[in-house]
């Protein structure tokens, strides 16, 4: 898997690839009716309900540097940045399709089609020479994104979710029946670690590349062996989790696991033995529906941070188990996203708005404004300049970090 093509490692994006252009007029949408007295009452009239209707929708302030509109009428759903290159971004959305485009100028590198379905989840492999595109439908597809050529497709049932290998052309992908599926692209060598009924709701490739730790719909957790397609470890029972499992994630040296659950708690496992260590019960908001969204283990300090439907945000200490910090968050927090390199991380939030909080003292650091309905994900870029996000309000939008 290691052997690829001289060309791969070449990045370039030849211009001729661009077939679109998204304008980016500040006025757009304003319109330039004319000074005719006449109609000067009728204006101030328009003007008024304007206004409302603006106020209505959400901020006016737009702290975005750009905003793409290229997915129309549609939600955007999910977004990623380039692994090599920050200023490359894909977005996939409701308009069946994904978007491969330019972070700078917002111009469409190319267009990811042939989808029958919304877009749900999208990835760079770990060179950024790939991009993985897969729809509710189950329909994986994986471009050469130099080309923007499709060169690999497999069909399964409703996907949950897809990763790539970070250190191979290997891609993973969880569905809805509960298998969690392999391949190596594009020559389409694959595995299957086996269902069992319940979804594979959530998934990571843990950091030694070897092994891969699923969170399925039945709040069962498990630990796959990548190669022999072995279960080594299976969560369960009594120090499982009573519900769904959401989301999972992992500490940097990949001996711990953080999952989160609609039980209202969080656990930390050991990958190696398959124990767990602390269960973190999470403030609950007194909803019915509500769940721990978002996990996720700092880079710098033994700090975790836990975010639940219900607003309830949390940084823990792991050697005493305990909440260093309640941080005021006042909606739904749909993902959390860690610096790698200083103690502060990012949340998206169903208000539409970013922020950063430092978790030393469990501060708002910095709130990001500009989209007029809930941020279903976002990405932030391996040097840390920019975020790309997806919203339901159609757009995906880049914000810059520094000041």
């Amino acid at each position: 898997m290691a052997d690829q093509n001289q060309e791969d490692d070449e990045f370039t994006l030849d211009p001729n690839e661009i077939v679109q252009v998204i304008e980016l007029d500040d006025n757009i949408g304003n319109g330039d009716e004319g000074d005719d007295p006449d109609d000067e009452e009728e204006d101030d009239n328009d003007d008024e309900m304007d206004t409302e209707e603006e106020a209505s929708a959400g901020p006016v302030q737009d702290d975005s540097q750009l905003t793409f509109l290229g997915h129309k009428d549609s939600s955007v759903i999910c977004a990623r940045i380039s692994p090599t290159d920050p200023h490359i971004a894909v977005t996939g959305g409701q308009d069946d399709r994904a978007l491969v485009w330019n972070t700078q100028e917002g111009s469409i590198y190319f267009q990811c089609t042939g989808h029958t379905d919304t877009v749900s989840s999208v990835g760079f492999s770990h060179d950024g020479t790939m991009v993985a595109t897969a729809d509710m439908k189950g329909l994986i597809k994986v471009w050469k994104v130099d080309s923007g050529k499709e060169i690999w497709s497999f069909d399964v049932t409703e996907v949950e979710w897809i990763q790539w290998h970070h250190a191979a052309p290997v891609l993973l992908a969880g569905t809805k029946e509960g298998q969690v599926w392999m391949w190596k692209v594009p020559s389409g060598d694959c595995k299957t670690f086996a269902g069992f009924g319940p979804g594979a709701n959530c998934g990571r490739v843990l950091p030694d590349g070897k092994t891969a730790c699923v969170g399925y719909e039945d709040g069962v957790i498990k630990i796959w062996d990548l190669k022999t397609e072995e279960l080594l470890h299976t969560i369960s029972g009594y120090e499982g989790h009573k519900a769904s499992v959401y989301c999972i994630d992992h500490n940097s040296a990949g001996n711990l696991a953080l999952s989160g659950s609609g039980d209202m708690t969080a656990k930390v496992i050991n990958t190696a033995t398959g124990k767990v260590l602390s269960t973190l019960k999470c403030k609950e908001s007194g909803e019915e529906d509500d769940s721990v969204e978002a996990v996720g283990f700092s880079y710098t300090n033994d700090y975790a941070v836990t975010g639940t439907l219900g607003g309830g945000l949390e940084i823990w200490d792991l050697p005493t188990k305990s909440v260093r910090h309640t941080c005021e968050h006042p909606y739904g927090i749909v993902k959390v996203q860690w610096s790698k390199s200083s103690p502060t991380f990012y949340t998206s939030c169903l208000d539409g708005n970013l922020r950063q909080f430092d978790s030393r003292s469990g501060q708002v650091v910095r709130t990001w404004q500009g989209h007029r309905a809930a941020v279903l994900d976002f990405d932030l870029a391996g040097d840390e300049s920019i975020l790309v996000t997806a919203s339901d309000d159609t757009t995906a939008k880049v914000f810059h970090l520094q000041r």
